[in-house]
Order: C-alpha cells, then structure tokens, then sequence
C-alpha cells in the first residue's frame, strides 16, 4: 500500500477549493510580468499562507519553464521535528488539490544509500509546512508536464554537514531537467520570535528589517555559504531557511554549472513602527545558468 501526504494544509495556510486556488496562482504568477526561462534551474520562496506570502512566491515560481524539467528536488527547513541531519520523505505521492505530485522513489533509494539520510515518517512530513506551501505552485507550474519531486527536510544541520549535503547533492545540478526549489521565509522580527534587533540608523524599525535582510540576500547572491554563516553568526538574522539555502549554496558551489542567485521580490508581512509590532519577511530569488 502506497503511503500518501495528504494536503493537510489545505483549507487553513491556503483554500482548499480548487477552482479558487488555481485563480489565485494564476492570478499572481500573471501579475509579475515575468517571462519563463530554460536557464532558471531553481528558485528561493517563501512558505508562509498564502493570504501573506503567496503574491511574493509567485516571483520565484513563475520563472520556471516546466518543459525540460522531469524533476524537482524540494528543500525545506524543518519547524517542529528536530534532527541534526537532513531527512528524505516516506511517502509515494504528495497531494495537493489541484494535482498530485508523485514522488521520485528511485533518486530517494539511490540517496537512502549514501546512509547520510535518516528518515522522515508520514506524521512528520504532514506537520511540516515549509515544502507544502511550494506544492500548489509547483502542481501549476508544471501542470500537463511530468514530473517527480524528490522533497528533503534539511534540520538544524552544521555547517560542516551543509557542506557535506551540498557535495552530496551537487552532481543533480549538472542534469539540466533537474531543478530545485528551497523553502525560506526571511527575518522573523518581533517579541514573539525572540528578536528585536533595531538598527536606528535606518529609521523606522521596518527600515532596519529590510536592511538586514538586504545584507543578507546580497551575501546570498554572491554564493558564499561561508559568508552567509559569517552573517548569521553576527546578526542573528531569523532567517528560518537559513540551513536549506547553505546547503543549496554548497551544491552551486561543488557543481560543473555555473549559476547565480538573484532576488527578485522582497515584502514583509506588516510594517513595525513600534517595538510591540511584528513582522514576517518574505523574499523569492531565481537560480539561473550564468553563460
């Protein structure tokens, strides 16, 4: 008996109906204007509801062109399990209400294998969001094209096992119909989540927000996992994608093709003007060949 995730955010993080949601995807990928590209080999989205982060992940997801693309590696940071590894699904197939997306059980064999790999049961992978939310977008993108997903739970993993699973990984980013798709939202900035960093400086507190964040995509689109590591270390940023995008940073780094991130969209959820307010960041980038 196959084992299948259900959507088992749909109806509260985004509708359930599928009409709806494909109106609304459609709706968003049409307002960015974007045009699809061969050489985007993967993208950084958010994952937080889509009433908050689903205008802003269009961004990301509506620069893929599905037609050579078999396969999509789904990198998301783990919120609730903890492990100090990176975790492969259990399941056969994931749900999604506008199409099932089945799951590349030989590339997850075939990583099963390097016994670097530990294992996430269906409870685990139901609770979990952060690969969810790129579910719909991924259903659409690639609707009437077929393709597998292959969806890793990177932990609370160390910088030398980031760059252990980024050399691991970095071989499927020379297979152009590979492509890769890494869930992160950006600084969690409030009370709430334990960080108040407030540069005045900058001006208002939502000003100081971006400026962080800012620093920290530029040191993205260098490359430099090292530097990012650099960064976080210094300022704490709340990045809960932090150790997913190391490791997709060390696969760019350890792999024949030469590709560059670029940030294309940036937004915060509110505007904090007071140390009692919070905000949520969301940013979406592109993973293109650079010729």
């Amino acid at each position: 008996m196959e084992k299948i995730r259900r959507a088992s955010h749909a109806g509260s993080w985004y509708t359930d109906d599928p009409k709806k949601l494909e109106e609304e995807l459609e709706g968003w990928l049409s307002d960015t204007g974007l045009t699809k590209s061969p050489d985007v080999r993967g993208v950084i989205a958010p994952h937080a509801g889509y009433s908050y982060s689903g205008r802003a992940a269009a961004y990301a997801f509506g620069n893929i062109d599905p037609t050579n693309i078999t396969r999509v590696f789904l990198l998301g940071p783990s919120h609730h399990y903890y492990t100090p590894k990176c975790a492969l699904s259990t399941a056969a197939v994931y749900k999604t209400p506008i199409g099932d997306l089945p799951i590349d059980l030989e590339v997850i064999e075939e990583l099963k294998a390097t016994g670097k790999f530990e294992l996430m049961d269906l409870q685990v992978d139901e609770h979990e969001h952060s690969m969810e939310m790129h579910l719909p977008y991924l259903a659409k993108i690639f609707e009437g094209h077929p393709v597998k997903v292959v969806p890793i739970l990177v932990g609370a993993v160390s910088a030398d096992n980031e760059a252990m699973y980024g050399c691991l990984l970095a071989k499927y980013v020379d297979d152009p119909t590979n492509f890769f798709s890494v869930s992160s939202d950006f600084c969690h900035w409030g009370s709430r989540f334990h960080y108040t960093r407030y540069d005045k400086k900058c001006g208002p507190i939502h000003k100081s927000i971006e400026a962080l964040d800012k620093m920290g995509m530029d040191i993205i689109e260098t490359g430099n996992a090292d530097a990012l590591k650099q960064y976080l270390s210094e300022y704490g940023n709340t990045i809960c994608g932090r150790h997913p995008i190391s490791v997709f940073l060390h696969m760019l780094r350890n792999c024949s093709t030469k590709i560059k991130i670029k940030f294309l969209r940036y937004e915060p959820s509110s505007q904090c003007k007071t140390m009692r307010d919070s905000s949520v960041s969301y940013a979406s980038a592109a993973a293109k060949v650079d010729a």
